[in-house]
């Protein structure tokens, strides 16, 4: 059994604290999920599980980490640059154990994660790898370790929607315990039934960790209903204290009144109002006590808050996109023959979203197509890469991103509205680089917003939000008045926010379903 006791984390930069005094055990049978807030050291948590130096540069921690003799496999959340240079079969020969392992065993493991056993030896570059053979090929490597737990970090990030299936079949039939991190609110739902949720409360100030041993729809459903019926109980109760609060001065006023007025002939009188007056203030000690005993307002870390400004409709019917990406294009930019040309008509204000397999050409098409909207006059376009590095310079900070003309005004505006999206003024002022994926994400719905774009081409635009910040992004995007061109696999987003989504493959383009 792995087990935590005590464990406190603390990042070395800010001295903030990511865990405090946090116990916890992973048992045989167990699925958990670490879910919280980019930043909020979800990741952190299970290198610091695997190996304390792989954080020891950033984090210190106290308490103690039980492993109880157990080998733990570990699935890291982006391969290094050490590993993408590699071939396939380098990166299974770094393993000691790979040449432990016969041509059978070596079947098995790749039958059991649908891998060709010639992958093994394959002098393929890791880098040239879809986002699911990655995933595959480093649980291959990590089976063929034999370890007894499974820490998983993002393994969900740039899968297919086929590839996402066949990880949820992996996580509920895998025999070991599995702890993992993962955005993808459906995976979540069909695979967790222990809950880790780590919130960073009163502007990340004060850590907390809330454990929960049941499935997550159920888990945010009695965490809605609780924060709901705490909010009514704490309004109630300030209700009646002020209610109580106006009986209170309406006396104390009256008492005073009376003492200011009364004969200096009539000594009886003011002793009766002295002890009038006595009376008052110990009533008035009780409303105190009775205060600072109210039930709080739920304290949360709140998911984010956006609202697109007036005038970014696109009118109905009207043309947005009407191309046509000739296969000697798409060849040239993928560097690998692409057979056919790829046509795309889309009127306002249609959401638009393209699926496919990893690799087939998704992100190199988006990327055109939003290439030849920003150029198109009568739209005002704006892309979200799924590389953020295409459009978001990481050193520069938040402010300087959003910032239109840099004035004293333009900054303040900016910094208000960023403080709308919980960033702390330390965040406002970091490179972008040192920001969470999510973080980063923030910053280009906030441009976009700030920008009044009418149409939005995005490269899997939910990819970084948290579960909980995931709701809200896609109840914005289905509000959103304008067109939508975008890249998913996140399957709530293509049910809830698009209306036409299209299968991209070597044929081409094709509707796959019209809502």
């Amino acid at each position: 059994m792995l087990q935590v006791k005590n464990l406190t984390i603390t990042h070395r930069k800010d001295l903030r604290m990511i865990l405090r005094d946090f116990t916890w055990a992973l048992g045989p049978g167990d699925k958990a999920v670490v879910i919280g807030e980019e930043g909020n050291g979800k990741s952190t948590f299970l290198k610091l599980l695997f190996n304390p130096e792989l954080v020891a540069d950033y984090v210190e921690y106290s308490g103690e980490i039980l492993r109880d003799r157990m080998k733990m496999g570990y699935l890291y959340q982006e391969l290094s640059p050490a590993h993408k240079a590699m071939s396939v079969a380098q990166f299974f020969q770094e393993s000691p154990l790979f040449y432990d392992c016969d041509w059978g065993e070596l079947a098995r493991i790749g039958a059991r994660l649908g891998l060709p056993v010639e992958l093994f030896y394959s002098e393929q570059p890791v880098a040239s790898l879809s986002g699911g053979e990655a995933v595959k090929m480093q649980l291959a490597r990590i089976l063929m370790e034999q370890p007894d737990v499974l820490l998983l970090d993002e393994p969900s990030n740039d899968l297919d929607i086929e590839t996402l299936e066949w990880l949820e079949n992996f996580i509920n039939t895998c025999k070991m315990p599995v702890l993992f991190v993962s955005h993808d609110e459906t995976l979540i739902e069909r695979t967790a039934n222990v809950i880790l949720h780590f919130e960073q409360l009163r502007r990340k100030t004060l850590p907390r960790a809330t454990v929960a041993r049941i499935p997550y729809r159920e888990y945010v459903d009695r965490r809605l209903a609780n924060m709901d019926h705490q909010s009514q109980v704490a309004k109630k109760e300030r209700e009646e204290y002020a209610r109580q609060q106006e009986r209170f001065m309406r006396i104390q006023q009256k008492v005073e009144h009376q003492q200011a007025t009364i004969s200096r002939q009539n000594p009886h009188g003011g002793q009766l109002l002295k002890k009038k007056m006595h009376a008052v203030k110990a009533m008035e000690r009780r409303f105190d006590r009775g205060f600072e005993t109210m039930t709080e307002f739920p304290d949360t870390e709140d998911a984010i808050a956006l609202k697109w400004p007036v005038g970014v409709d696109f009118p109905n019917g009207k043309k947005v996109l009407d191309t046509c990406i000739s296969a000697r294009r798409m060849s040239d930019a993928m560097g690998r023959d692409f057979p056919s040309d790829i046509a795309l008509s889309v009127t306002g204000p249609e959401k638009v979203c393209i699926i496919g397999k990893n690799g087939v050409g998704k992100t190199t098409f988006l990327r055109m197509i939003a290439g030849e909207l920003q150029n198109q006059g009568g739209i005002k376009a704006a892309y979200m890469p799924q590389n953020y590095e295409e459009s978001l310079d990481l050193l520069a900070t938040p402010v300087d991103f959003l910032a239109r003309v840099g004035d004293k005004a333009d900054i303040s505006r900016v910094r208000t509205f960023l403080g709308s999206l919980k960033y702390t003024p330390e965040e406002m002022s970091h490179p972008a680089g040192a920001l969470s994926g999510g973080q980063k994400a923030k910053l280009f719905f906030a441009k976009m917003i700030l920008d009044g774009c009418n149409v939005l081409v995005l490269d899997e635009p939910t990819r970084n939000f948290s579960p909980l910040s995931g709701p809200v992004i896609r109840q914005l995007l289905a509000d959103y008045p304008g067109a939508i061109i975008s890249v998913s696999h996140d399957r709530k987003y293509i049910c809830e926010v698009c209306d036409k989504i299209y299968r991209l493959d070597e044929g081409g383009l094709h509707i796959q379903d019209e809502k």
